[in-house]
């Protein structure tokens, strides 16, 4: 089976500094197998769209990265463009492209919410797919009065409370992360400079105000042109085709013309078929008839056959210093609640554990939970103490610098302290859940069970060292007393559920487990 591919295309309000947006990409490449597809700046906008792709724990990463360096050096107080935005990365949609469904799509995006509104304070809103409430499931409602009129709305308006992080605003606003399927950006420029021509074009366009259905359409004046900026929600409903041809005969009402059109990041190739058919009036066309999508089918079906290649365990062998042993404890958690799912899968269906198989269903989807969270833990890992090695490399010449640089010291030590503590949290999790499917599962997989505890164990020991080791370099002694506490309580319980696990293996399956 193929991995699992997603496709992020955020828009950062910045596109006038290229070394920012340089620095934005750079955050974004840094995560291994993501990687950029696409990058469309407008200087008019004052604003730019990164699109990346990679297996979803990566882009998860990767769009967190870009979002905290884009918070780091995009002021909104001092942003002006012509296109509407609420933060400095103003909206983060992911779409599934191959491996996955859309709900776990909307997970990541709950995922990346919940994380950047409490590592970085930074408000997020969930639109499209993974909204929270009706009314946020469209981008325009949630970016009502911009950055200026949300920043003073969030402090007293219950309706603009956030879904993750502060209810205000600092320099970097807010971000509105979501999930959903492909979407297509369109601009057409017409033959005048009047943008009230392209304001009522828009209008007739976008369905919000009686035009085509999964159109969204603003006029304004770009680079001395009037522009229809459009979003197509739904290429398959409503075609890129059919909105040219009512654009072309609204300009005409008004005496003008359309001058030229371009896209604003990727399109899928089935939208540009269906506009060539549309045009060409092709009526008995076959997709199959393009020569490359026969060659690429041929070719995908001969690398079926290819190993997979063991990123991971390469990068963990490699002599750098991320991802290290927090990233592998994770790992290694993330394949002991794979294998607990592997036993209650064994065990549900099978008519000699009838009688356990709701509490087999349960831990099924616990455990699956477990091993997403785990999964991204390794990644999450990495990040953390990359953070700390940033840290240590700001300036330090003067005393304001030395101040600034041991804060961000400490501030990026204890998120790395964190991290595998909560490692060592879903650990123990997953030794719970160990202890049911060895106890009644399939005792033909008592084994897995074992193992999988074992795992766990181990990611809870390798957690506990990283918690540890950071801990012991903060300078906030009650939050590192605080750490360790836990950390110890952990283990406790730990070792506790490991007795009940050895004894049940020894009375079902006869063995020691040593």
């Amino acid at each position: 089976m193929s991995q699992p591919i997603v496709e992020c295309i955020a828009n950062y309000s910045d596109a006038r500094r290229p070394e920012v947006i340089e620095a934005i990409i750079q955050a974004i490449t840094s995560v291994r197998t993501v990687s950029l597809l696409d990058r469309h700046s407008d200087t008019d906008h004052n604003r730019t769209v990164l699109t990346f792709v990679g297996p979803p724990d990566e882009i998860e990463e990767a769009a967190f990265r870009s979002i905290a360096k884009a918070a780091e050096l995009i002021n909104l107080d001092q942003h002006t463009g012509e296109h509407p935005r609420i933060g400095a990365t103003d909206v983060c949609p992911f779409v599934p492209i191959s491996g996955l469904t859309m709900q776990e799509t909307v997970q990541i995006a709950q995922r990346l919410g919940k994380r950047v509104g409490e590592q970085l304070s930074i408000p997020v809103y969930l639109y499209e797919e993974a909204a929270t409430r009706p009314d946020r499931k469209n981008l325009e409602n949630i970016r009502r009065g911009q950055y200026e009129g949300l920043k003073v709305e969030i402090l007293t308006n219950p309706e603009r409370q956030p879904d993750f992080g502060p209810a205000r605003l600092g320099t970097s606003g807010a971000t509105v992360i979501g999930a959903r399927n492909p979407l297509i950006a369109y601009n057409v420029y017409l033959t005048t400079d009047d943008a009230t021509i392209a304001e009522k074009i828009a209008r007739a366009v976008r369905q919000s105000s009686g035009g085509m259905r999964y159109a969204k359409a603003l006029g304004m004046l770009v680079e001395g042109r009037a522009q229809v900026s459009m979003n197509l929600t739904n290429f398959k409903k409503t075609s890129v085709a059919r909105v040219v041809e009512l654009i072309r005969r609204e300009a005409t009402r008004y005496g003008v013309a359309i001058h030229h059109s371009e896209l604003v990041g990727l399109i899928p190739q089935e939208a540009l078929v269906d506009a060539a058919q549309w045009y060409l009036q092709l009526d008995q066309f076959e997709p199959e008839q393009i020569l490359e999508k026969r060659l690429y089918a041929t070719t995908q079906a001969a690398n079926q056959s290819a190993a997979p290649h063991m990123d991971f365990l390469d990068a963990l062998a490699a002599g750098t210093a991320a991802p290290g042993g927090g990233s592998a404890a994770a790992y290694a958690g993330a394949a002991g609640a794979a294998l607990v799912a592997m036993v209650s899968r064994l065990t549900i269906g099978k008519k000699k554990y009838v009688e356990v198989e709701t509490q087999m269903q349960a831990v099924l989807s616990n455990a699956e939970v477990l091993r997403t969270e785990l999964s991204a833990g390794v990644a999450q890992d990495s990040a953390a103490y990359e953070q700390v090695m940033a840290a240590f490399k700001l300036p330090k010449e003067t005393p304001e610098q030395q101040a600034q640089r041991n804060q961000q010291i400490q501030a990026a030590t204890l998120i790395a302290s964190q991290v595998p503590l909560q490692t060592a949290q879903r650990a123990v999790e997953v030794l719970e859940l160990a202890l049911l499917v060895v106890r009644s599962g399939n005792i033909n997989a008592l084994s897995d069970g074992g193992s999988g505890a074992a795992l766990a164990r181990a990611a809870l020991t390798g957690a506990g060292m990283n918690v540890r080791i950071n801990a012991k370099s903060l300078s906030d002694t009650v939050i590192a007393e605080a750490l360790l506490e836990s950390i110890q309580s952990l283990e406790l319980r730990a070792t506790e559920i490991e007795s009940h696990i050895r004894a049940a293996i020894q009375e079902r399956g006869g063995f020691a487990t040593g």
